[in-house]
């Protein structure tokens, strides 16, 4: 078990030592603030119900959940994946209709007899990294790995083409937007666990360590910060330098699209996402989402017609080699507080 996931407490739900396992490996799931957007209805062992937590929910940035969507696919394609290891398939039903029903997906564990093992130390050890990503182009072979076959689906822009640099100025323009957007601002502000204290009681939401504010630094922002200094102009100018410094190094971004907006497209856009996530550390590859271009409407609009693509674009991620790969660190809720009775 990762040393940033607290310990659990006794449950009120009699999980079976591999119910237990799968949604721990389950719950490593990227979301954005960390807001870990999902729960689980317990109808009977190996029965769940994955559902939509709408208390984690982002409506400053987020306002119709689709990012909401795109994380709980990257939830089950966890789950999924740690089922494998465990030697059960899953057995999915799509519940949900629309981004905001609380039920989205049915799944039941079915004993099988697969001799493929999935390396479930791939989902413990994925991470975001912001920093220290390196100009160099990616290997051919690499883009390859990572695209899967999947070319119209998952788009590479390498480092200095025309499309990197409408994104890289995109991206500085929709931090700039949002950064002084104030419901955005104070919805970062709420997800920011600037204590260990809060750290420990919230399980969730953003510490200096996950957003990579270490050192000097870091110890000013555990001990002195507070909601207050987000809201700051100091906050506010510092996170717009920080992005600017980011896209000035780079191997080029990944974009990932979808058919349609449907939530069914979405939970698979945000399976393919995660199944693309997983497979960069052993490459020395990082990622680093940057959500906020499709978060602000001034800029998203022209952003299809400048990339040159025509199907909706649903993750955004800034990409190169990094010559050390650190260790996890984005906290997490116990399992025991995902799940509940029906």
């Amino acid at each position: 078990m990762r040393s940033d996931t607290s310990k659990d407490e006794v449950s009120k739900v009699a999980l079976t030592a591999d119910e237990r396992r799968i949604l721990y490996f389950a719950s490593l799931a990227p979301s954005g603030h960390n807001t870990q957007p999902w729960f689980i209805q317990h109808i009977e062992p190996l029965h769940w119900i994955i559902c939509n937590d709408k208390s984690k929910w982002l409506p400053a940035v987020d306002p119709m959940q689709r990012e909401t969507i795109l994380s709980i696919g990257a939830f089950i394609q966890n789950l999924e994946y740690a089922a494998d290891y465990l030697g059960y398939r899953c057995q999915f039903s799509l519940i949900a209709s629309n981004n905001q029903d609380e039920k989205v997906m049915s799944v039941q564990l079915i004993r099988s007899g697969n001799q493929f093992k999935y390396n479930v130390e791939t989902i413990v050890q994925r991470r975001t990294i912001r920093s220290n990503i390196l100009s160099a182009g990616l290997k051919i072979e690499h883009i390859r790995q990572l695209i899967d076959n999947e070319p119209d689906l998952i788009h590479f822009i390498p480092h200095k083409t025309k499309s990197y640099y409408d994104l890289n100025e995109q991206t500085i323009e929709a931090n700039k937007i949002q950064s002084y957007r104030n419901p955005a601002q104070k919805e970062l502000a709420d997800w920011i666990r600037f204590s260990s204290k809060d750290a420990e009681k919230y399980g969730d939401g953003l510490t200096t360590g996950s957003m990579e504010i270490e050192g000097i630094s870091g110890w000013v922002v555990r001990n002195f910060y507070g909601k207050s200094n987000v809201m700051g102009k100091n906050f506010r100018n510092q996170n717009i330098n920080q992005v600017e410094k980011q896209v000035a190094s780079s191997a080029g971004w990944f974009l990932i699209t979808s058919k349609d907006n449907s939530v069914s497209s979405l939970i698979e856009t945000g399976r393919r996402m995660q199944r693309l996530f997983l497979k960069v550390k052993e490459k020395g590859i990082a990622i680093h989402p940057m959500t906020q271009i499709l978060e602000e409407p001034s800029i998203y609009q022209s952003l299809n017609a400048s990339i040159g693509l025509n199907d909706p674009i649903q993750f955004v991620l800034r990409t190169g080699y990094v010559k050390d790969y650190p260790e996890p660190v984005s906290l997490r809720r116990t399992v025991d507080q995902l799940v509940r009775m029906i």
